[in-house]
């Protein structure tokens, strides 16, 4: 088979595993798993949405069914407010119907709603079966996708009820954001400027030139930032997430980088009701606060911020802080994940490419740091 793709291998020690970049890939997605070890006669259940499977569930049948594989698909509403154990129900009652046994696998087709509970299923049927991860937006492409972390959302928290989960392959087809709405594309470059601030100071360097050369257009879509470009941003982040899971596949430490944003951007997706704001526009005010947060903590300086800030803005993403309580706010903080004898941990920048896991924010900071996000001041 011609190696006209990316490979990237996330290097756990008990079980590696690829991720796979490049156009055209997805119908060919039976082949890669023979090669992955599957064998012909394999039941596969397919958990998507209807707007996936709309545009693409018909060529990925296809490339399953070639190469042998016993088929069903099911398809769910699926946006966040969907992300529930009783949508992981339904997979299971599918699993039942379709009689998927141990050697058997799941398929998520679709963006990061999709691959989290299409993971957590495949987790917890027969106490685990393998699932491999097809992402179809830009943000389960470079973040969600990749990694293990599977799960739901309580009506206390987000991601709250879950399991690390390995896939046994990620299969990345640029192709299909072709049919990826602006505002999606525009979420998940929210987790690529994530990627450039915790490590990637090229990275960040990168997007800022492109941003610079079409000032209208920014980073605010496909077009707009163009097929190298966009190959690049894929193979960055997802190597970078590679690196970091690698080194701390359950979150024990290190990985913890990779919720930069994700703390106050959670108590937003909590606070304004699941689905009010997608999680990459949650995660970029969480960033822009965070930085807000790390200036008043003496960690970077006003310039870097203002770079970030800019960054975001190019990215077409929400600037203003929406309208919450701060005591609310601070509460929901408490429920993160992150939390550690009571303590909340914020991902904070100290430089363009650095951060640091600090549990001494001051909550006077915070409720600071949120009346500046609020302001909406763009500096151009």
């Amino acid at each position: 088979m011609p190696q006209d793709h990316r490979t990237i291998t996330v290097s756990l020690s008990a079980d590696p595993y690829p991720i796979l970049i490049g156009e055209g890939l997805l119908g060919r997605l039976g082949s890669f798993l023979v090669e992955r070890g599957f064998q012909s006669g394999t039941r596969v259940l397919v958990v998507t949405n209807p707007e996936v499977q709309g545009f693409h569930g018909a060529e990925a049948l296809t490339g399953l069914e070639s190469s042998g594989f016993v088929v069903r698909t099911l398809v769910l509403e699926a946006g966040e407010e969907r992300k529930t154990p009783a949508t992981v129900a339904a997979i299971h009652d599918a699993a039942f119907a379709h009689r998927l046994e141990r050697s058997s696998l799941i398929v998520a087709l679709g963006g990061g709603v999709v691959g989290d509970m299409a993971g957590f299923a495949a987790a917890t049927w027969l106490r685990g079966i393998a699932v491999v991860q097809v992402p179809t937006t830009l943000l389960a492409m470079v973040d969600a996708a990749i990694g293990g972390k599977t799960g739901v959302n309580h009506p206390g928290g987000k991601n709250l009820i879950g399991a690390f989960h390995q896939p046994k392959l990620v299969l990345i087809d640029p192709q299909v954001l072709v049919t990826l709405p602006e505002r999606e594309f525009r979420a998940g470059m929210a987790e690529v400027i994530k990627y450039a601030v915790i490590g990637d100071e090229q990275l960040f360097n990168d997007l800022e030139q492109a941003a610079e050369r079409d000032p209208q257009g920014g980073l605010a879509s496909r077009e707009a930032i163009g097929p190298e470009l966009l190959q690049r941003l894929l193979e960055r982040s997802a190597a970078a997430k590679a690196r970091v899971v690698a080194a701390d596949e359950r979150e024990g430490g290190l990985r913890a980088i990779l919720n930069y944003g994700h703390t106050l951007g959670h108590a937003v997706e909590n606070l304004s009701g699941y689905g009010t704001w997608l999680h990459g526009e949650a995660v970029g005010l969480g960033m822009v606060a965070a930085g807000d947060i790390a200036v008043a903590m003496g960690l970077w300086g006003q310039a870097d911020q203002d770079r970030q800030r800019r960054l975001v803005a190019a990215a077409g993403l929400p600037m203003g802080w929406p309208a919450l309580d701060p005591e609310a706010v601070l509460t929901s903080l408490q429920a993160d994940k992150k939390v550690r004898q009571g303590k909340v941990r914020f991902v904070l920048p100290t430089g363009v490419g650095s951060v640091a896991i600090r549990d001494d924010v001051d909550p006077a900071t915070i409720r600071a740091a949120l009346a500046v996000a609020a302001s909406n001041v763009v500096v151009r």
